[in-house]
């Protein structure tokens, strides 16, 4: 028996590799992360995007309360089973007005997981309609598997290493994915999608949460860091992550800071090996 998601919407997510919308927190709950991710902002002098926007489940103690919430796990654990790792988190900020999107790509891209199998939980802080540059997406597309993906750099570009998808995919008929505030979708590590510059009033701002089960590996000759949870892991693929206690204190910046090195550096070299195969 599912936890939370319908068995239409599992359906749904093997047949068109997604779930969009899937109702969790209130739009207040919301509206006050929303607050706590701002004002950090303001107290540092820059905004959590780009180069700035990986990994906040390690700094905050209000991100941590979003990524352990039932309300997403147990529609995670309908997908992938109760035992449960957070590979990766990213924060997707599009102010109003802004030139900023995602290029067409699959979040699988560099990964370097096997199998396959990770969902990316979507949790929107803020109304992301289709004016605001919610994800598009081509439905059926994670049954495609890898595709190849080039680097083409554009300070636009919200995916850090400019990924994006050269193989000749069919887009003609594409699905967007909006949500409101406190709202998530769901969708397949293989999804082809992107999303459009921010043409609305008001910012866009999301958590896209990558959650594994724990009998994923990740490949990579570069050991990395990944958080329990939920359940237990028999596995050990992966180097613990502490869950923060004090809000960007000492202890949570220099984790965070080991960690995304971690992270980066098997990034990089998952890039340098598709780009020998490429050549």
């Amino acid at each position: 028996m599912p936890k939370k998601l319908t068995a239409e919407q599992i359906a749904q997510y093997d047949r068109d590799g997604y779930v969009c919308p899937v109702n969790a927190f209130t739009s207040e709950r919301a509206r006050a992360w929303r607050d706590r991710l701002e004002a950090f902002e303001r107290a540092q002098g820059q905004k959590m995007t780009r180069g700035h926007n990986f990994k906040p489940h390690l700094l905050f103690p209000w991100v941590d309360e979003i990524v352990h919430a039932p309300e997403v796990l147990d529609a995670v654990e309908d997908l992938i089973g109760p035992d449960i790792r957070l590979f990766h988190l990213t924060v997707w900020p599009k102010d109003a007005g802004s030139g900023a999107y995602v290029s067409w790509h699959q979040d699988a891209t560099y990964f370097a997981l096997e199998p396959a199998c990770h969902v990316t939980a979507w949790v929107a802080l803020t109304d992301a309609p289709v004016e605001a540059g919610c994800m598009e997406v081509v439905p059926g597309s994670h049954k495609l598997g890898q595709l190849p993906h080039a680097e083409l750099q554009d300070t636009d570009n919200l995916l850090s290493r400019g990924q994006t998808l050269v193989a000749d995919v069919d887009r003609s008929r594409t699905a967007f994915m909006p949500v409101k505030a406190g709202q998530f979708s769901l969708h397949h590590t293989h999804l082809v999608h992107n999303s459009r510059p921010n043409r609305w009033h008001d910012r866009r701002i999301g958590l896209g949460i990558s959650y594994i089960p724990t009998w994923a590996r990740c490949t990579s000759s570069r050991r990395v860091t990944a958080m329990l949870v939920r359940g237990e892991d028999k596995y050990r693929n992966f180097d613990d992550e502490r869950r923060p206690v004090e809000e960007a204190g000492p202890a949570e910046q220099a984790f965070h800071a080991e960690a995304v090195a971690h992270f980066r550096a098997m990034n990089a070299a998952e890039s340098d090996k598709a780009a020998i195969v490429r050549r």
